[in-house]
């Protein structure tokens, strides 16, 4: 299969066509697809899902898609690699992180389309409208503007997101108290201390036996084996796209050493972290 490269943290690549023009490829970058107009099938990692104007697609670099145009389409892509999300004028606020790499870690593509409420839509296509302007000026664009839009849409559609799974369940007592709950989890997971039951009682004003009850309920899984699989997941994308050391990410994520973080992953992945990383680098799926 293909595999596209983009050397640069970040571009944008905007076009209308009536034919799409690219064979079923990866990537090796992250990217947001909008539908400006037009009308189709996108194809991702196996599912089908009808396209219209005003969709957004969010693909990782594992992620492999086409589309099938039934009437001329006009796309934007933003295309954005890890080390664009780590910039330090992006990476001020503390929250900014653990927000964006929930977005980028949380299985959604099986869903179609990202966004579905019209008002959102039209919200994300006005920055949008101002982020291409930004980016098409002959002068060249000032990255000070572009930052701060992609940080307004990176945490829009974070967010949207969270909302999205909050809802999932068919019985939901208690919706804005779980999307409360998500938002505080993704952007205390690198703090195990605030992610702690007692912590999490105090902050939110419940029960232990009342959250975990009403968070398996509403996610499937307990609170416990939520925070678990969603860390690892980021680590999981340390492993791929960074050059952190082991100790360093075991520092990051508040293990207690290493081998804590090694045996923790290696029970799961079935891999050393070390071996996860030389497995990815080398292309083959780990």
């Amino acid at each position: 299969m293909k595999r596209y490269i983009q050397h640069e943290p970040f571009n944008v690549y905007h076009f209308t066509v009536d034919r799409w023009p690219h064979p079923v490829h990866k990537h090796s970058y992250f990217e947001i697809i909008f539908i400006r107009n037009g009308l189709g099938r996108h194809f991702i990692n196996g599912h089908t899902f009808s396209y219209a104007t005003g969709d957004v697609f969010l693909l990782g670099p594992e992620d492999y898609h086409f589309f099938e145009i039934q009437e001329p389409t006009t796309f934007c892509y933003i295309r954005f690699t890890e080390l664009f999300i780590r910039d330090p004028a992006l990476a001020q606020s503390t929250q900014w992180l653990p927000m964006v790499e929930y977005l980028l870690q949380t299985p959604y593509q099986a869903n179609g389309s990202l966004v579905k409420d019209p008002g959102e839509k039209e919200l994300l296509e006005h920055l949008l409208i101002v982020l291409v302007h930004e980016y098409d000026r002959e002068e060249g664009y000032d990255m000070l503007i572009i930052n701060g839009i992609m940080k307004a849409l990176l945490v829009m559609l974070s967010r949207t997101l969270v909302r999205q799974r909050t809802h999932e369940s068919q019985q939901r007592p208690s919706p804005k108290l779980m999307e409360e709950l998500l938002l505080y989890i993704c952007q205390h997971i690198q703090d195990p201390n605030a992610l702690r039951i007692e912590r999490l009682v105090g902050r939110f004003n419940r029960s232990a036996s009342y959250l975990s009850v009403l968070f398996k309920k509403q996610m499937g899984e307990s609170l416990q084996v939520y925070i678990l699989k969603y860390k690892l997941r980021m680590i999981e994308n340390r492993l791929r796209f960074s050059n952190q050391s082991i100790t360093q990410i075991t520092t990051e994520f508040g293990f207690t050493d290493s081998s804590h973080l090694t045996k923790l992953f290696k029970k799961h992945y079935g891999l050393t972290p070390g071996r996860f990383r030389q497995t990815a680098a080398q292309g083959q799926k780990p």
